[in-house]
C-alpha cells in the first residue's frame, strides 16, 4: 500500500446478515467505483470482537432471532429504551479494542453500517481531538420509518439514507436535515436482474429443470424465524413446482429441511450457508422470506417478486418495509402459513400477475446506490491525506 493511499475503516457487527452485507457492498464499491487510484478498505465487527461481553449479546441477539421471532418487538423496545450505544457498560467494553484498531489503521475516512457503533467512534475521535480532520459517515441500513433511535448521533458528520422516510425518521430523532443525504441502500454489484437464460443457467447448476417455476425460500442468514414452519406447509402443496431453501448458518435447520424436502412431491434442493444469494435470487420467480431491509432490496435488485412472512409482527424496524412492497405491489404479506400454497399456484398459473409483480420489484429497485455512496465517501476525503495521517497516527 502506497504511504497516500486514501484509508477507509467501515465499523459494523453480525447481529443478523444485513449489516455485514452492507459493510462488504461498500467494500466492494470502493474497490469498483473509486476514482483516482486505489482505496484500502478494513472492516471491523465493532461489538463482539471488541469484548466477551459484548459477543454474548450479539449471540443473543441471533438467538431470538433465530428462535423466538416474536419477542424481537420486546427487544427492539428494550434497546430503545436503555440506549445502550450510549452507556458508560457498553462503550468502555469496546473502547479498548475499537481505539486499538482506530490506531493501528489510522484511516481517513470511518464508515458506519450499524446502529450500535457510530457513537463509540465519535466518542474516540473527539478524545484524540479528530472529530473535525476525520468524517464519521453513517450508512443506515433500515430504509423506513420506525427504525432503531441508534442511528441518531449528533457527531456523525454525513447520513447516507435510502429514502425519504429513513430522512424524516433521522430529522424526527433530531438529526439535521443538511446532515443527510438520500443515495439508496448499499448493495454489492453482482445483485442485478437477470435475463431468462442467466435464470435457466442458474436452474442447472443447482440441478434444477431450467424451465420450470422456482421458489427461493430464504431462512436468512441467521437461518430459522417463522420460515421453516412455513417451508413445512409449502411441501405439502399439489404444485407444479420446484424450490431451493437455504437454512443459513443453521446446521440442525438444513437437516431438519432435508429430511422434510424428502415428503415433497416437487423437487426440492436444499442449501446451506452460501456466498451466493445472488445466483439463488436469479434462479428463483419469487421468494420467500422474512424481509431484513437489504435481503429486500437485494432480492428487488434481482427484480425477485416477494412473499413477506407476516404470519408474526414484523420488527418495528421492518414494518416500514413490509408496507413499502405490499403497497407499490412487489410483494405479497403471508400472515399465515397455510395460505401459502395456494399463494403459490396462483404466481405460478396467473403469469400476467406475477409479471406485474416483477415489474414493481424493479420500479422499486436503486442499481447505482452503491456508486452513489461512494461518491459521497469520496467527496469528504480530506485533501491533505498523507499529512493528515501523520497527525492521526501522532494524535493516537
Amino acid at each position: 500500500m502506497q504511504p497516500n493511499t486514501p484509508k477507509i475503516l467501515i465499523i459494523s457487527s453480525d447481529t443478523g446478515g444485513g449489516h455485514r452485507s452492507a459493510a462488504q457492498a461498500i467494500a466492494v464499491g470502493l474497490d469498483r467505483f473509486w476514482h483516482g487510484g486505489s482505496v484500502a478498505v478494513r472492516i471491523v465487527r465493532a461489538i463482539e470482537d471488541s469484548h466477551h461481553i459484548t459477543e454474548k449479546l450479539v449471540r443473543l441477539y441471533n438467538w431470538i432471532l433465530r428462535h423466538k421471532q416474536g419477542w424481537m418487538k420486546y427487544l427492539y423496545w428494550t434497546v430503545n429504551w436503555i440506549r445502550p450505544e450510549k452507556s458508560e457498560f457498553f462503550q468502555k467494553r469496546c473502547m479498548v479494542f475499537l481505539r486499538d484498531a482506530f490506531e493501528k489503521w489510522c484511516p481517513h475516512v470511518v464508515v458506519s453500517v450499524h446502529p450500535l457503533t457510530q457513537h463509540i467512534f465519535a466518542r474516540i475521535l473527539r478524545e484524540l481531538n479528530l472529530t473535525a480532520q476525520i468524517p464519521l459517515v453513517t450508512v443506515v441500513t433500515d430504509p423506513c420509518y420506525g427504525f432503531w433511535k441508534g442511528w441518531a448521533c449528533d457527531d456523525v458528520s454525513l447520513y447516507l439514507v435510502a429514502n425519504d422516510e429513513a430522512k424524516r425518521q433521522l430529522v424526527d430523532y433530531g438529526v439535521s436535515s443538511e446532515k443527510i443525504k438520500i443515495s439508496g441502500l448499499p448493495l454489492h454489484p453482482k445483485f442485478r436482474a437477470a435475463d431468462e437464460l442467466d435464470a435457466q443457467n442458474a436452474r442447472t447448476a443447482y440441478g434444477l429443470d431450467p424451465h420450470k417455476f422456482t421458489v427461493f425460500i430464504n431462512a436468512g442468514w441467521i437461518g430459522g424465524g417463522n420460515i421453516p414452519s412455513i417451508f413445512r406447509e409449502f411441501v405439502r402443496g399439489e404444485l407444479d413446482v420446484q424450490a431451493i431453501f437455504l437454512a443459513g448458518r443453521n446446521e440442525e435447520l438444513k437437516a431438519e429441511a432435508e429430511a422434510i424436502a424428502k415428503t415433497a412431491k416437487f423437487p426440492v434442493k436444499v442449501i446451506g450457508y452460501s456466498d451466493e444469494v445472488e445466483k439463488l435470487m436469479q434462479s428463483a420467480n419469487v421468494m420467500v422470506s422474512k424481509l431484513g431491509g437489504l435481503t429486500t432490496f437485494e432480492a428487488l435488485a434481482c427484480r425477485l417478486p416477494i412473499i413477506a412472512d407476516a404470519t408474526t409482527p414484523p420488527m418495528p424496524q421492518e414494518a416500514g418495509t413490509v408496507r413499502l412492497i405490499a403497497g407499490r405491489g412487489a410483494g405479497i404479506l403471508l400472515e399465515k402459513a397455510s395460505d401459502i400454497v395456494p399463494l403459490i399456484r396462483s404466481l405460478a398459473e396467473d403469469t400476467d400477475r406475477y409479471l406485474g409483480m416483477r415489474a414493481a420489484a424493479n420500479g422499486l429497485s436503486n442499481p447505482d446506490a452503491t456508486e452513489a455512496i461512494v461518491r459521497e465517501i469520496a467527496a469528504l476525503m480530506p485533501r491533505n491525506a498523507p499529512a493528515l495521517q501523520a497527525e492521526t497516527a501522532k494524535a493516537a
